[in-house]
């Protein structure tokens, strides 16, 4: 018998149906989140959660590739905006790493697509350090990793480092 002792009817669902479902529409999620940082000439390449990390606490972000920038914006649990947008054109980010890469742009780029999970470091030019954990959403654990839109995500913020490398920033 389940914990708590109910019963349930077969093919009635469980309560990992609920989390299934929640994974399943991250891009409806997160769709509301990517219009309303997109500028009105722009379109999104992609976009992915991560949890950005500080020394005392953690919060999910969405992170939007566009053509010209990455968007990084903080969300509530409820996946609404939760203050500005973070924007950030090559020429604002002074330095880039990734767990598994090594600190040159080339290499940022391949280590992004090519990890289960990735640890993006980020500064700024005005010296703002950002940690962005995420999970790239395939093998084994895609779905609970975030599934399509996740995997989508992560490929274009991955492809946006390469060809901004490659264009010299």
């Amino acid at each position: 018998m389940p914990p708590g002792g109910e019963t349930r009817e077969r093919g009635e669902p469980g309560p990992e149906a609920a989390y299934d479902g929640a994974v399943a529409d991250l891009g409806e999620k997160l769709q509301p989140v990517v219009e309303s940082v997109l500028a009105p000439d722009e379109r999104s390449l992609g976009c992915c959660v991560a949890t950005q990390q500080s020394l005392f606490k953690g919060r999910m972000v969405a992170i939007v590739v566009t053509e010209q920038r990455l968007v990084i914006q903080a969300m509530t649990r409820r996946f609404e905006p939760d203050g500005e947008p973070l924007s950030l054109p090559p020429e604002r980010i002074a330095e880039a790493n990734a767990e598994g890469g090594g600190g040159g742009w080339p290499e940022i780029g391949a280590a992004i697509m090519d990890s289960v999970s990735i640890t993006l470091k980020l500064r700024t030019t005005d010296g703002e350090k950002l940690k962005l954990m995420m999970m790239r959403g395939d093998g084994a654990l895609g779905g609970l990793g975030g599934g399509e839109t996740q995997r989508e995500g992560v490929h274009a913020l991955g492809e946006w480092f390469e060809s901004h490398a490659e264009a010299g920033r």
